[in-house]
């Protein structure tokens, strides 16, 4: 008994580790808006929505924990500048305490890589694999687009 409590702590620990591998590939960036809170409020449903894209762009990317929390501050910054800062002050109390590495969320901080990557700066061939997702992005979204008359 003794020795299968072992095994299946041993598993629980290697599992998740061998999801991080060192030649990591960032995913397709993916935005769900704020997330687990509204776009807006009532009379203006999406006023500060685009301040939540840019924030999700700093998440997929991830990085350092200063970078997290210049993401976090950049956040709360737009939605204060379009006239909710007290929305602002929740939104960021929300994201310091449920935006961290180590939760297995589709919205937690580096959430185009592995889960368990942590805080870690990008190094050069990351940077380039987000500068690549970043103009196939631009592209679809040209595409996509009616050209400009």
């Amino acid at each position: 008994m003794k020795n299968m409590i072992r095994l299946i702590g041993f598993l629980l620990i290697l599992v998740p580790l061998s999801v991080y591998s060192e030649t990591d590939i960032i995913r397709p960036f993916t935005t769900d808006g704020c997330s687990a809170f509204p776009d807006g409020t009532l009379a203006q449903k999406s006023i500060w929505a685009n301040c939540c894209v840019r924030h999700d762009l700093a998440y997929w990317k991830g990085g350092t924990h200063k970078q997290r929390l210049q993401a976090d501050e950049a956040l709360a910054a737009c939605v204060a500048e379009v006239g909710e800062p007290e929305i602002a002050r929740m939104m960021l109390a929300g994201v310091r305490v449920g935006g961290g590495p180590w939760w297995p969320t589709p919205y937690r901080w580096g959430y185009g890589w592995s889960w368990l990557r942590g805080y870690k700066a990008l190094d050069e061939n990351e940077q380039n694999q987000v500068t690549r997702r970043l103009v196939e992005l631009r592209e679809l979204v040209n595409a996509l687009l009616p050209a400009a008359q």
